[in-house]
């Protein structure tokens, strides 16, 4: 039987919470015993597991750039990230030596930029204020770095400096959700509380770290969202969910039992998972889908409308000196894709002509980067695409002009002049593949370069669908402060 929660003026709903929603100390114990169990024989084999060394102010490092890098992104695709990352930046002072520019190139690519600029403001922080020592604790680590928020901060003090601090991410909202049946929407303040007190009182004291990852693991290998493994799982015995979805298989075998007249067999050690609690804020609001199973939880909110937009791109491309350039622009320091290269592109209406996309772009290139368009050689609509972030919808339209050498070779960068005109340059093929540009332009770059762009079924289109690396994996739990940096700064 699902509760509704009451509600009133002074909500009192979010104080109230079924004690089938938390753990026994038996429970607890014996949770820890088996997690950590299995997690030593099943974890994954992942670089920065494998930090050698008694440096804790090193592992810190290593599990912060981790971390971050894994936010909304698969382990599979950070691995080779972070390998590049460790290899030209081992240390935190190293990093603290780079520019923003270099941080930018070598995160191009993995989706969600910002990231990589808070992590490199973090490690200037760091080396610059507080000697090049890494904080200790949660508290300290959310308190005085960039871009570190609760989950974040929890890893690395759990992890690096061994606090007994719990941590939760999308992995942990939903192995907990299961193992305590918590069915009310996990984005409200009051279930994630509900869902952090839990976090914190299971952890182990003695390995909190590794405690912490097995709740991770178990989620990224065994609860999986859609296709869980629960006959794998080493805490089955604990998970609510499982017992929910027994006792549904009993009620409806003695339905089917009463109907046709039989007798009911004896029933033991039956596991009572009513909640007892009136109002209880943490169960789920309506029936569940027996049909789902243990994937009833967690209850997803319903998601918001993607913004639409479509996006007029433009390769402009001259030889010189028996080499092809391209026009590339740099986007505004704060926003979305922010500090990236792209080729020059403007937001157009939905359903505009293409002649009026072409003249749209044709005044951008004019006005804004100064071009004449006196001598254009050729120029044609390639291809349409679709590119996806976590809450943009974009269709790019696609086309590529080749312009005359000496006709544009006043194209200069004068954006130190005006605000309104942006940092652009001419690159040479083998340039452009070292700078920093997102994955969208890379594969209209590979559009441009005859590339076939594969659709997310495997079929291949002219009219593609492109999966972006934006695309969220799990529900981000760190915000980022976003602060103006200078194009070319590094630590001061």
């Amino acid at each position: 039987m699902m509760k509704k929660a009451s509600k009133n003026n002074n909500n009192i709903d979010t104080q109230i919470r079924g004690a089938i929603h938390s753990f026994s100390q038996t429970e607890i114990e014996s949770l820890r015993r088996k997690l950590l169990q299995w997690y030593d024989v099943n974890k994954r084999d992942l670089p920065w597991r494998n930090i050698k060394g008694e440096d804790t102010n090193h592992k810190a490092y290593a599990v912060w750039v981790s971390e971050i890098m894994c936010q909304q992104t698969q382990v599979a695709t950070v691995i080779d990230y972070y390998n590049k990352w460790m290899k030209k930046w081992p240390t935190l002072e190293s990093l603290s030596k780079a520019s923003l520019e270099e941080v930018r190139e070598v995160w191009a690519g993995l989706g969600y930029y910002s990231r990589g600029q808070r992590l490199f403001e973090g490690a200037c922080k760091v080396q610059n204020e507080l000697d090049g020592q890494i904080p200790g604790t949660a508290e300290q680590l959310r308190k005085e770095l960039p871009g570190v928020g609760r989950y974040t901060a929890g890893a690395i003090a759990s992890i690096s400096f061994s606090e007994a601090t719990g941590v939760v991410d999308g992995n942990v909202i939903r192995v907990l959700s299961r193992l305590r049946m918590i069915g009310a929407d996990f984005t409200t303040q009051n279930v994630m509380t509900a869902i952090w007190d839990l976090a914190n009182a299971i952890v182990d004291p003695d390995r909190p770290g590794d405690f912490n990852q097995s709740m991770m693991e178990l989620g990224a290998t065994v609860c999986h969202p859609k296709s869980p493994q629960c006959p794998s799982c080493p805490v089955q015995s604990h998970c609510r969910a499982i017992q929910q979805m027994d006792q549904l298989t009993r009620d409806l075998a003695t339905k089917l039992t009463k109907s046709n007249g039989q007798s009911l067999p004896e029933e033991k050690d039956i596991v009572d998972i009513e909640c007892a609690a009136d109002g209880c804020s943490l169960c789920m609001d309506g029936p569940v889908d027996a049909n789902l199973g243990v994937m009833n939880y967690p209850r997803k909110p319903k998601k918001k409308p993607l913004k639409q937009q479509v996006i007029a791109v433009c390769i402009v491309e001259r030889e010189t000196n028996d080499e092809e350039e391209y026009l590339i622009v740099q986007r505004p320091d704060t926003g979305l894709l922010a500090g990236m290269w792209e080729f020059p592109s403007i937001e157009i209406a939905e359903e505009t002509s293409r002649q009026k996309s072409r003249n749209k772009m044709d005044s951008y290139l004019k006005d804004t980067l100064n071009m004449t368009l006196k001598n254009v050689k050729d120029r044609k609509h390639i291809i349409q695409f679709v590119h996806m972030f976590s809450h943009i919808h974009q269709t790019y339209e696609l086309e590529t002009m080749k312009v005359e050498e000496e006709e544009e070779e006043d194209v200069s960068d004068k954006s130190q002049e005006s605000e309104d005109i942006p940092h652009h340059q001419w690159v040479s093929r083998s340039a452009f593949e070292g700078q920093a540009v997102s994955a969208g332009m890379r594969k209209a770059f590979d559009a441009y370069n005859g590339k076939t762009i594969k659709k997310k079924s495997g079929k291949k289109s002219k009219k593609s669908e492109i999966e972006d690396e934006n695309a969220p994996k799990q529900r981000k739990l760190d915000s980022y402060f976003t602060k103006k940096e200078e194009k070319t700064s590094r630590c001061k």
